[in-house]
């Protein structure tokens, strides 16, 4: 078995990149260039963290992709609440659980540090 908040980050890529690609076909260019762009980063800021030189680059690498999950977030409540765009509720689920996964890794690595 891999490592769950990687496998997370690919499923949430993929679904990313699908949405997107939804938003194109319905000529929300500007919104789906950043969703893509955010949302795809969040998984590779979670690949970079697993060859992090010291505990606290893998925080910091963490809480970079936590920024970019955070801006997801943004642009998938600008989805939500405009009447004209699409909008996924899977997508908002996996984002949410994602981030939940994500703040705790960052909480309890932190208590570690503090440990060592």
């Amino acid at each position: 078995m891999g490592n769950p908040v990687v496998e997370k980050s690919i499923k949430l890529a993929l679904l990313i990149i699908k949405f997107c690609e939804l938003l194109e076909e319905k000529k929300k260019y500007v919104i789906a260039k950043q969703l893509l762009k955010s949302g795809t980063s969040i998984g590779a800021n979670i690949h970079e963290a697993q060859n992090a030189e010291s505990r606290l680059d893998f925080i910091h690498k963490i809480k970079i992709a936590l920024k970019e999950l955070e801006e997801t977030k943004y642009w998938l409540i600008l989805c939500k609440e405009s009447k004209t765009y699409p909008f996924d509720i899977q997508l908002e689920n996996e984002i949410n659980q994602l981030g939940l996964i994500m703040y705790k890794i960052v909480s309890t690595s932190k208590k570690n540090i503090k440990k060592e």
